[in-house]
C-alpha cells in the first residue's frame, strides 16, 4: 500500500514537500513516480525516479520547480515543489512501477489514494 502525505492549502509562491511511503511493501524494487489530476481531467505525469535514484525525469513545464527524490532506507519517495502556482492545484498520486521513457513516464500498477494540494 502506498500512503501519500504532505498536501495542503498554500499561498502563492509557497513550497511544499509531498511524501509517499510504502506501507507493508518495499519500494526499492520499483521505479517511482508522481502524477496529478485536476477536476475533470486525466492524470498528468509530474516526476519519476529510477529504483536506485540515479535518473529523474520531469515534463518540461515542471523541470526546475519540482524535484523528486527517494530515501530507500526510509522506504519513502518525496516530491519537493517550489513557487506553487494556481495550475498546481490538483490531487497528487504516488505511483510504484513507474517506467521512465525518453521524455515522459508510464505509470505502473500501484497507486496511492492521493493527497490534495490547493493553491489559494
Amino acid at each position: 500500500q502506498l500512503v501519500e502525505s504532505g498536501g495542503g492549502l498554500v499561498q502563492p509562491g509557497d513550497s511544499l514537500r509531498l511524501s509517499c511511503t510504502g506501507s507493508g511493501r518495499p519500494l526499492t524494487p520499483f521505479g517511482m513516480g508522481w502524477f496529478r489530476q485536476r477536476p475533470g481531467e486525466g492524470r498528468e505525469f509530474v516526476a519519476a525516479i529510477t529504483k536506485n535514484g540515479e535518473r529523474t525525469l520531469y515534463p518540461d513545464s515542471l523541470r526546475g520547480r519540482f524535484t523528486i527524490s527517494r530515501d530507500n532506507a526510509k522506504n519513502t519517495v518525496y516530491l519537493q515543489m517550489y513557487s506553487l502556482q494556481l495550475d498546481d492545484t490538483a490531487l497528487y498520486f504516488c505511483n510504484a512501477g513507474t517506467i521512465l521513457l525518453t521524455t515522459t513516464a508510464a505509470a505502473g500498477g500501484y497507486w496511492g489514494q492521493g493527497t490534495q494540494v490547493t493553491r489559494r
